[in-house]
């Protein structure tokens, strides 16, 4: 089931009214990302406004999702003795089946599945799993009752919830961000389609010319779990063996009608397969005629064999539609952080802390590569500012966010005089609180630099991903360029090596400026966001907070600092003389934690580290080394893959192993080594960019494998990152919008024509077996136009551009032998054994890593 966003606050809502002192707490399991943190933090909050009790749990992949199902979710389900209650996921399990993660699939008993236990899916991946979706409630398998009858009774329709749905009968619940409403119309109309079909053995046969060329795979996950249906093998032969004996009308008849679809005993006779190409192929079972001993009449309803042929046209049409959908590859939708802080609007409990909360988690993405075509290099606006994770969307998102600000932080005049005097107005990004006891938020021009406030501008500018990519930083030409840009914006090398709160304030007050003016002339244009106008507004500015006089961070500052905590710890990683680690002086021993469970705990601890730092300044303060040691880790890697050409150029991507140097370790983390492939990416797309005029790949860019060498337990992480091709363009897709309305058009002028002639033949025919074979043979014509019709509908390039390296890692896992782990969240990461990785990364060159 899913849950409208026009809905968002009913269950929680329902969930206020029902607790009591004895109610189970809340469950939340949260995956180990800035986003999920800053969500888990504005949910935590409202329960501890409404004293709801509950308890946090993190998860850092699906084998710790499956553990937490086996040890805390499955007792609390009435099958084992506890009373139900509410499960929270953010950020997990939007892609597989929760049912069957958590263990809530168990019906042995006979009851209710889930046991009363009510789950809430509220992830930012895609694509969507759709039994979550579309089923959720698996006890309606068990109802022989009609489905839609029940649906308009419980308040689901199509899985949709309805304002008359009642919580606290168990199931798995989706909050949608208003994708499922808009896009995945064509996918819920076959996914129930499919789970109201009676299966039909499909040998693969070739049911016409057009069909044989489309066949399907027989499994496709969500087409009908624990569903049991008839087979039609043993039909089939009885039927074929009876026609070749007798051909009487009569007896074809009265057999026919008692081998039809109603026979089938777990499907209920009221359930219809309706056919929407045709207005005379879909045939309920109530619809056929009775025996009679009256002549036969003229159209005589169709044969078994010829309702397999059709049933199975549709279920590979269908069958078509979910595998497409699968295939298009990852992507990001709304931030969860963004969704939760909507679900506090709605309640109306939001306030600065909670809308602090969801600017860094959105402000996080970007950090992460996490865009509308999965996890790859962003592309930059012209005009300032960043596409991020959902470039004309997510800037609706970041304007509703700096209207937010606007509105909970209004200025007074004694704050626009300290503006003035601070030169705020002209530009100057804000270091200061406006008095001891502000902790307001305010929007702020930031530029693309890296930790301004807490470095020099130099090494912000060094180590700025975006500066380093159209710079060449790695290379002496680029660093001379950087200071040829620094001296002519008239800023010394002695100046912009001091500590940026230190610099000259007339310099300050004239950086920008001389950003706008001399960064076009290094192809730096969205290096600085433009200047505020009536027109724009403050479009492509940041967000800046401060804690009285204590700090003033960026929401950026604060996902860079969270992201270091997570991936490297507050203490980081320790080294001794020779610069090795502690886990290099001890690789020549046998190998640890081969299965990760200490990794994973060591990941776990960190989480609670960054939990406690989203609250506490001074937390945030002290991790600020790790972050900038992580950064300068990612530029000496980055620095030495590319001068040392260890980026090799394979057939459908480019290929780096980072397996040596003082920084190894600190790339064992996926989130880190994504951050490095998203840097070497970055550099890669520029220098194609300024040799070819173009991104490489037809526009797709060119996608990049990274592999970091865990010694410690004998395997390597590999991460695939996009190429930053695939950028959303709505224009083009209201032309595929239009040119998709005038195909329907045209289909249904195509229909209404074909209806005509079948009408007019029908009068002029007197002959009963020639009205039979034209009736037949038009319901073959339309089934192929149909057919025809609906693999034009199909395609579709949603999936252009996207990252496709979950899928292929998939197929490439089926095809050889590789010892591969694929427990991350994130499709686009796994770990295989050292042994394996070439063999493996030959097989991946071979496959299609981008839509």
């Amino acid at each position: 089931m899913y849950l409208p966003r026009s809905l968002i606050s009913h269950l929680y809502q329902h969930l206020l009214r029902t607790h009591h002192s004895q109610s189970p707490p809340v469950l939340i399991l949260v995956s180990l990302e800035p986003d999920a943190l800053c969500a888990c933090r504005i949910l935590s909050a409202l329960f501890r406004r409404d004293y709801i009790p509950h308890k946090i749990h993190p998860i850092s992949g699906y084998n710790d999702l499956t553990s937490a199902g086996e040890k805390l979710v499955q007792p609390m389900t009435t099958q084992s003795g506890g009373s139900g209650g509410v499960v929270v996921c953010l950020g997990a399990g939007g892609m597989v089946d929760m049912s069957t993660m958590l263990g809530l699939d168990n019906i042995s008993d006979g009851g209710d599945p889930s046991g009363g236990v009510q789950l809430w899916l509220i992830d930012a991946r895609r694509p969507w799993n759709l039994g979550n979706v579309f089923a959720g409630r698996p006890e309606d398998a068990l109802q022989e009752i009609d489905g839609n009858a029940r649906s308009r009774e419980s308040g689901v329709v199509e899985g949709r919830i309805q304002p008359p749905f009642k919580p606290g009968q168990g199931g798995i619940i989706v909050y949608d961000d208003g994708d499922i409403e808009q896009e995945l119309a064509t996918e819920r109309e076959a996914y129930i389609a499919l789970l109201n079909m009676p299966d039909v053995e499909d040998d693969g046969e070739p049911l016409d010319d057009s069909d044989g060329a489309s066949e399907v795979p027989d499994s496709i996950n969500g087409a009908g779990p624990g569903k049991k249906r008839k087979s039609w093998s043993d039909q089939e032969d009885e039927n074929e063996e009876s026609e070749e004996e007798n051909r009487r009308p009569r007896q074809r008849r009265r057999r026919d009608s008692s081998n039809t679809v109603t026979s089938s005993p777990s499907r209920p006779q009221q359930v219809q397969i309706r056919d929407s190409a045709s207005p005379n192929s879909s045939r309920s079972p109530s619809q056929i005629p009775a025996p009679a001993s009256s002549p036969p009449p003229a159209a005589q309803p169709p044969s078994p064999r010829k309702q397999r042929r059709r049933l199975l046209r549709l279920r590979r049409k269908y069958e078509s539609v979910l595998h497409n959908y699968y295939s298009l590859g990852a992507t990001y939708s709304e931030p969860i952080s963004s969704l939760l802080y909507s679900l506090a609007e709605a309640l109306g409990r939001e306030d600065n802390d909670l809308l602090w909360h969801a600017i860094v988690g959105v402000s996080s993405l970007e950090l992460y590569g996490r865009s509308m075509t999965g996890v790859g290099i962003s592309t930059s606006l012209d005009a300032g500012g960043s596409a991020g994770w959902g470039g004309q969307r997510g800037e609706r998102i970041r304007q509703a966010l700096r209207d937010e600000v606007r509105r909970l932080n209004p200025p007074d005049h004694a704050d626009i005089r300290g503006e003035t005097a601070r030169g705020e107005v002209s530009g100057v990004i804000p270091t200061t609180a406006r008095s001891p006891t502000d902790t307001s938020i305010r929007l702020s021009p930031e530029p693309k630099f890296l930790l301004i406030r807490h470095w020099s501008l130099y090494d912000s500018m060094l180590h700025s991903p975006y500066l380093a990519a159209r710079l060449h930083i790695w290379s002496d030409v680029g660093r001379k360029r950087l200071h040829k840009l620094l001296a002519k914006m008239g800023v010394s090398l002695s100046q912009c090596k001091q500590n940026y709160t230190h610099m000259d304030m007339e310099l300050k007050r004239g950086l920008r400026q001389s950003l706008l003016t001399y960064a076009p002339m290094y192809g730096l244009d969205g290096l600085v966001p433009p200047p505020a106008s009536a027109g724009r507004g403050k479009e492509g500015w940041g967000f800046v907070r401060s804690w009285g006089w204590k700090a003033c961070l960026s929401a950026l500052d604060v996902g860079v600092i969270v992201g270091a905590i997570l991936e490297v710890g507050k203490s980081g990683i320790r080294t001794d003389a020779t610069g090795k680690t502690d886990d290099q002086r001890g690789s020549k021993r046998e190998l640890v934690d081969e299965d990760g469970s200490m990794e994973t705990q060591a990941w776990v601890e960190r989480f609670w580290e960054a939990y406690d730092a989203l609250a506490n300044i001074e937390a945030l303060k002290q991790a600020l080394p790790t972050a900038q040691h992580l950064h300068r880790a990612i530029l000496r890697t980055g620095t030495s893959l590319i001068e040392k050409r260890q980026i090799r150029h394979l057939k459908a991507f480019r290929m780096a192993v980072v397996k040596e140097g003082p920084d190894v370790q600190l790339f064992t983390h996926p989130a880190a080594l994504t951050k490095l492939a998203l840097w070497v990416g970055e550099a890669i797309a520029e220098q194609e960019r300024e040799q070819r005029g173009k991104i490489g790949k037809h526009g797709k860019g060119t996608p990049l494998v990274m592999a970091g060498l865990n010694e410690a337990r004998g395997v390597y992480v590999i991460v695939g990152t996009g190429g930053g091709g695939g950028v959303v363009d709505i224009a083009l897709q209201e032309k595929r919008k239009q040119k998709i309305e005038a195909k329907a058009r045209k289909k249904e002028e195509r229909r209404e024509e074909k209806e005509r002639k079948r009408l007019e033949r029908k009068e002029r025919e007197s002959n009963d077996d020639e009205v039979d074979n034209d009736e037949e043979e038009t319901e073959e014509d339309d089934d192929e136009d149909d057919s025809d019709d609906s693999d034009d509908d199909t395609i579709d390039d949603r999936g252009y551009g996207r990252n496709r390296f979950g899928n292929a890692f998939q197929e490439v896992v089926d095809e050889t032998n590789a010892r591969v782990r694929i427990d991350s969240f994130e499709s686009c990461v796994v770990e295989i054994k050292k042994e394996d990785l070439s063999g493996f990364l030959e097989s991946l060159s071979m496959k299609a890593v981008i839509g």
